[in-house]
């Protein structure tokens, strides 16, 4: 992939330098011109009176005044000075933030593109062997199912971009009602083991009775969102944790996976939308960036928090933090 275009902060660069060199040019000529005053004013002083005591207090005052505007010079070009580093700062900062954002949408794009076209592809291919071979009916299910998987998949991506639109856009109410939240997660839970039959271990520690307010057509985005994000990233046969707790007046939803983990650096960034770790181009996992900037979205819509920690030994711990409404 290609870096970010450099060409933007090159032109700052040069207009920055340019103002710089206007700056201490107008600096100069400022001081020259006061001092050619100071010198024609005294020659006319001495021109004009006779009288020395008179000449000698007309020159200290012009002293002082030319001392004055020295110090007027200095100062404002002190705050000029300051301000224009202050501007550089900013504007800089911003064209940084602004070519990072910009390469996060060329990631989005590529992987999209891959994640539309690889699920319509796959589903294609297996009408295309339902209809070419007379296959065994077990052999049917297991193409069936796969195609069934793929549409999930693209239901899935589809449903989270128009989601991210629906954000980007501020169009989003939450229409909560207070519902059992642990036969809630118990039901998401079994529902998405049954759709995604995932390859891993999946074990659960669900707190009965726990009740909150939440927009059941909302929060599944959440849960199947964390619990993607939680087998994407882990190795066959490992252990996946999902944790529902009352903690006082805190709720917590915890998806601890034995995976490839998170470096302490990247923690920060992974809720940023388009965001994902590493090239786009060398990259194995399937993604596009959206998933996690649309849970920490809709968390904190539900009034909570979500962080990212190390698990132990390996991996990850996702943790939504939901404050109960008194």
């Amino acid at each position: 992939m290609k870096p970010a275009n450099p060409r933007p902060l090159l032109v700052f660069y040069i207009l920055v330098s340019y103002v710089l060199i206007q700056f201490v040019w107008w600096s100069y000529l400022l001081i020259e011109q006061n001092n050619e005053l100071y010198t024609l004013k005294k020659s006319f002083n001495l021109l004009t009176y006779n009288d020395p005591q008179l000449i000698i207090e007309e020159g200290n005052a012009l002293e002082k005044r030319l001392h004055y505007r020295w110090m007027m010079i200095v100062g404002e070009g002190m705050v000029f000075f300051t301000l224009l580093i202050i501007a550089f700062i900013r504007v800089r900062g911003t064209f940084k933030r602004e070519a990072a954002l910009i390469k996060r949408q060329k990631n989005f794009i590529h992987s999209i593109t891959h994640e539309l076209k690889s699920p319509i592809a796959s589903v294609k291919l297996a009408m295309e062997t339902m209809l070419r071979h007379n296959l065994e009916r077990d052999k049917q299910k297991e193409i069936i199912s796969n195609a069934i998987a793929d549409t999930d998949r693209l239901n899935t991506l589809v449903e989270n971009i128009l989601l991210a639109a629906r954000i980007d856009n501020t169009l989003f109410e939450l229409l909560t009602e207070n519902v059992n939240f642990s036969e809630y997660i118990d039901e998401a839970i079994k529902q998405t083991i049954s759709a995604f039959t995932p390859k891993q271990h999946i074990a659960t520690d669900i707190q009965p009775n726990i009740f909150f307010n939440i927009d059941k057509t909302i929060f599944p985005s959440i849960f199947l969102n964390l619990f993607e994000n939680a087998v994407k990233y882990s190795p066959q046969n490992s252990n996946i944790k999902i944790c529902l707790k009352e903690q006082g007046n805190a709720i917590v939803l915890s998806f601890a996976d034995e995976g490839i983990g998170i470096l302490k650096d990247e923690e920060q960034n992974i809720f940023k939308q388009f965001y994902r770790v590493g090239n786009e181009e060398t990259r194995k996992t399937k993604g596009t960036g959206l998933g996690l900037y649309i849970v920490k979205y809709l968390v904190e819509k539900h009034k909570g928090i979500i962080s990212v920690r190390k698990n132990s030994p390996k991996g990850s711990i996702f943790e939504a933090i939901f404050t109960k409404s008194n």
